[in-house]
């Protein structure tokens, strides 16, 4: 296959005509105003939600167009092999179903097992599940190492043209909701970035009918391969990825995707620390209702950065996926709380007689309230480590703690953003 663009009209009508293709599959995702976030901003502020395909996210739209034009070119295709230990499985699945073909899909071992799960169901029989590796890129090279030698078509998550061609009916979509629900096209778009497979889309597709639109990028902080790309002048492998967004989280952005962003300016990048993605997930649960991954709630998280930008202005942000697991809800909560100051840890050298406690308690206030208390050691014999976990619900409580326990004469630590630390005791 040609992994170069055609002329960018060429792409357009391309991406228009997938757009009608799609509609086979489940009809446009809405464009909806949040109420919420205009307030907040000072913005209109408009969602495109990805979250609500029929996978929760957007990479329904690339797997399911690969497979159309590969079937299209190869009628006589029957199996397809991907690599993924998420929404591209997902997709993949419900694709491999919809054309009644055979599919075989390599994760990870340690893929959690909901994902597991919700392959099987939207694949059916159609699809064999294969546990391969400890790490995706062993995953990667078992499946395309099966490829080789089963003579397979191997749908890639998102350095592939037709994939990108794809995710860009999510731009063609956009483009016709604004018009027709709002009357005028928006004056930004918010995108997440993980491999550029949506970003390439979207950039592509927008290029030659609204070039007029702003497009910011937004990319994890333990993830930031394009911004890595940009700066370096090509794509880099980063040596260490956080994978708790890991829907965008990638080591390596595509070279293709990466040939058509090379031109993006750096300002327009924007970086989002873990702490206060969890922040906004949070948020946008409590306050709308709104279920999104990691991943999902990038483009929103980036608001907080674009502030001084949107005043005033249409906002689309691209809600990309909602497929979280509430098991790893304690753990998002916790970051958030941490990332809004309403939660700090502390190591307290406490003394080992009757009453101590009780004057600790004495020093907090009316809204704080101990979540944790546990003995590391006793450091001497009449001393103790003790690890305390305080949660309040206005951040300006704890400097009014710490004043108190400096006045009586107590010995401790803030460990809530030592890394180190946190990672074994918390």
């Amino acid at each position: 296959m040609n992994d170069t663009f055609t002329d960018m009209e060429d792409f357009a009508v391309r991406a228009r005509s997938a757009t009608e293709a799609l509609r086979d599959l489940f009809p446009p995702t809405p464009l909806q105003e949040n109420a919420h976030l205009s307030a907040r901003h000072g913005a209109r502020v408009l969602l495109k939600r990805e979250d609500l395909t029929p996978v929760r996210s957007y990479k329904i739209r690339g797997a399911w167009n690969a497979m159309r034009k590969a079937l299209t070119r190869h009628p006589e295709r029957r199996l397809f092999v991907a690599a993924s230990a998420g929404n591209h499985a997902q997709g993949v699945a419900h694709a491999c179903r919809h054309f009644g073909v055979k599919g075989v899909i390599f994760m990870p071992v340690t893929t959690p097992q909901q994902k597991i799960d919700k392959t099987r169901i939207f694949g059916g029989d159609a699809v064999e599940i294969r546990l391969v590796g400890d790490y995706f890129d062993d995953t990667l090279a078992a499946a395309r190492a099966f490829c080789a030698d089963e003579g397979a078509h191997f749908l890639s998550p998102f350095d592939d043209e037709d994939v990108i061609e794809g995710q860009a009916t999510v731009a063609v979509e956009i483009l016709e909701q604004a018009r027709g629900q709002f009357g005028a096209l928006p004056d930004m778009l918010v995108l997440p970035v993980g491999g550029g497979g949506l970003a390439s889309g979207v950039v592509e597709y927008l290029r030659r009918e609204a070039p007029e639109i702003d497009i910011h990028f937004v990319e994890p902080a333990g993830g930031a391969s394009f911004t890595a790309a940009l700066v370096a002048g090509r794509p880099v492998t980063l040596e260490k990825v956080d994978n708790f967004v890991d829907g965008a989280a990638v080591a390596r952005i595509g070279d293709l995707t990466y040939r058509h962003l090379k031109d993006t300016p750096l300002e327009k990048v924007h970086i989002a620390p873990e702490d206060r993605i969890c922040a906004t997930m949070i948020e946008m649960l409590n306050v709308e209702g709104i279920v999104l991954e990691p991943a999902g709630a990038l483009a929103v998280d980036a608001l907080h950065d674009l502030q001084d930008e949107i005043a005033g202005k249409i906002v689309v942000c691209l809600t990309s996926g909602g497929n979280f697991d509430f098991e790893r809800l304690p753990e998002v909560k916790e970051r958030a709380l941490r990332h809004t100051g309403l939660k700090k840890y502390y190591v307290l050298r406490m003394p080992q007689r009757p009453g101590a406690l009780r004057e600790f308690l004495d020093l907090l206030g009316p809204h704080d309230d101990i979540t944790r208390f546990e003995y590391l050691k006793k450091s001497a014999r009449n001393f103790g480590s003790v690890l305390i976990g305080i949660e309040t619900d206005d951040p300006a409580n704890f400097p009014r703690l710490h004043e108190r326990m400096d006045a009586a004469g107590l010995n401790y630590r803030d460990i809530t953003d030592d890394e180190i630390l946190a990672e074994f005791l918390i």
